[in-house]
């Protein structure tokens, strides 16, 4: 019995890191300083593909994984970026932001007014898969999403996976390798933009 119980804990555990969506912010497993930027393919504000390792080719970035434009403290963390833009782009760093919102939605938030960064799409979850900050929104919060606050996830992504990303900013070098990483499972605690430029003058 104690053999098929482990057996099945491996391959629970197998399945989870196949699939990369853990059932909880809290249970993600987010990719760390050291490990290399995956291979994967995003859409730009108009439609058109984007292989992240193109955008990322040569040029030291700041990536930036935030929910959605719907969510209040994620443009709040957005607006606060854009006022250090200057400064990053004096150390030599690009900034990519990225949502699971479709293009139309980026599009949407383009024309409101000048954008300091580029924002791509991940609306299939490739990326945040990818980089381990996947995780499933349980039915009863995706229902009090749309119902009490008027969010819908399926519409803002265009897709049914029901998938949001544990907020996160990553720092890569001009070969594409992490060399700083934050998260925080809880999406209302965000890195400050004077802690990122930091860690930007520091990291080498």
């Amino acid at each position: 019995m104690r053999s098929l119980v482990a057996s099945l804990v491996v391959l629970g555990i197998a399945a989870f890191s196949a699939s990369q969506v853990a059932p909880s912010a809290a249970e993600a497993k987010p990719l760390k300083a050291g490990d290399t930027v995956p291979s994967v393919t995003l859409r730009s504000a108009s439609g058109e593909s984007v292989r992240l390792a193109d955008a990322l080719a040569g040029k030291k970035t700041v990536v930036v994984f935030y929910r959605g434009g719907w969510c209040p403290f994620c443009n709040r963390h957005l607006a606060e970026l854009a006022g250090i833009q200057g400064d990053l782009a004096r150390l030599g760093y690009q900034t990519i932001a990225i949502s699971p919102d479709r293009p139309e939605e980026l599009a949407k938030a383009e024309a409101q007014g000048k954008v300091e960064y580029r924002r791509l799409s991940d609306s299939k979850a490739e990326a945040i898969r990818a980089f381990g900050l996947a995780f499933r929104v349980d039915d009863k919060t995706f229902e009090t999403y749309r119902d009490q606050y008027k969010i819908d996830l399926e519409k803002s992504s265009g897709e049914a996976h029901h998938l949001l990303p544990v907020p996160a900013v990553f720092l890569t070098d001009e070969k594409g390798m992490i060399r700083y990483a934050y998260t925080n499972p809880d999406y209302r605690v965000r890195l400050k933009g004077a802690d990122l430029l930091a860690a930007a003058r520091s990291s080498k």
